[in-house]
């Protein structure tokens, strides 16, 4: 299944409106991924965001509706988290959760 080229188009836009220093769309994992001076931030996986959280803000994350570890393995990532397309329809969900992965991809050392 091809990743949701209307959910990395929504992403762009708002990573536009943000315009963090240093960001990259790279393909991946058969989706995309926005980095940050080299660190990523979120993605599109098949219909699903992706949003690195970091460990301390990981819980938090998964509280929220239609969180869930990010798993392509069989073994959770901790520190990244998926959220389901029911839960990122509005513009201001979706910016949410890119701020989140914005937020803490600036936090790290650039690559």
């Amino acid at each position: 299944m091809p990743y949701d080229k209307i959910l990395a188009e929504r992403m762009r836009k708002i990573l536009d409106d943000l315009n963090p220093a240093g960001l990259e769309e790279k393909k991946m994992f058969g989706g995309v991924g926005y980095l940050i001076r080299g660190n990523m931030a979120c993605g599109v996986h098949k219909e699903m965001l992706i949003v690195r959280t970091g460990e301390a803000a990981f819980m938090e994350a998964l509280s929220k509706p239609g969180a869930r570890p990010f798993d392509m393995t069989g073994r959770p990532m901790k520190g990244w988290v998926t959220v389901a397309p029911d839960n990122i329809e509005s513009n201001e969900a979706l910016k949410e959760w890119v701020e989140l992965g914005v937020g803490f991809a600036q936090s790290l050392q650039p690559k």
